[in-house]
């Protein structure tokens, strides 16, 4: 099975870069969207061999998550925990037979890391949460997770340190999350790989490849087993983020 995660920075305006071309190119099995920015009834698509699930922030033209899958899920759930988790459009679950999928837009930490303490609370809620879906059957998690966990995973990781998204605290909840029975897919497979997913717009970032690791799949550890190939298609245009893609034996 073959799954991607992409972060399009508003669907409206990837559908105008070849985002259907790359759907069709890929040919995923499940593709979850990220930073959407837009209601179902916002976009015409015509994709009869996927079921198509929205969840968009109350809050117009802003977050967003979407999964386009071709098996229909036994379930779809939308966001999780206390009521302040439950506005933003962050998160889809989507239950299989086998396993759960988690589409997920993880809360920026903003400038000055103004918004640090809530993301720390998102990060503890959502691990727990991660963890009682892990009890009753294996869990898939991907999204713009809004942290590049080491320093290979960033371009010029000591002058960004403390920057939102490479803080010494949202580092370390990666970590914590990692030793709690998940997997980073790309870094298991790809141990020593130099390959980013987000890009700045600013300075030519993407020309000159001072880019971050921000994208994810994250796997509960009896499936690594089952775990094939791991991808980041850097060359896919149409957002400042490209896809991700993990394949599953």
């Amino acid at each position: 099975m073959k799954f991607v995660s992409w972060n399009v920075n508003g669907l409206r305006s990837c559908l105008n870069k070849g985002f259907l071309d790359y759907l069709r190119w890929e040919s995923p099995d499940v593709i979850c969207l990220q930073e959407t920015k837009c209601t179902a009834d916002q976009v015409a698509l015509d994709l009869p061999d996927y079921h198509l699930y929205f969840h968009s922030a109350d809050k117009k033209g802003y977050s967003g998550t979407a999964v386009f899958t071709r098996e229909e899920p036994l379930a779809v759930t939308y966001d999780f925990g206390d009521d302040q988790h439950r506005h933003e459009g962050r998160l889809i679950t989507c239950e299989y037979p086998d396993y759960y999928l988690v589409c997920c837009y993880t809360p920026n930490s903003k400038d000055g890391l103004a918004r640090l303490p809530y993301r720390m609370q998102w990060e503890d809620d959502l691990r727990a949460y991660l963890l009682s879906l892990d009890e009753k059957k294996p869990v898939i998690y991907c999204g713009d997770l809004n942290v590049a966990h080491e320093e290979i995973d960033i371009k010029n990781p000591k002058t960004n340190r403390m920057n939102p998204g490479f803080s010494d605290e949202e580092r370390a909840k990666m970590t914590e999350l990692l030793q709690s029975g998940f997997t980073d897919t790309f870094r298991y497979l790809n141990p020593d790989a130099v390959c980013y997913s987000w890009w700045s717009f600013r300075f030519n970032a993407r020309a000159n490849n001072a880019g971050w690791r921000i994208d994810y799949f994250l796997t509960s550890d009896s499936l690594r087993p089952r775990l094939a190939a791991a991808h980041i298609r850097t060359e896919v245009m149409g957002s400042d983020h490209c896809p991700v893609v993990l394949e599953l034996a």
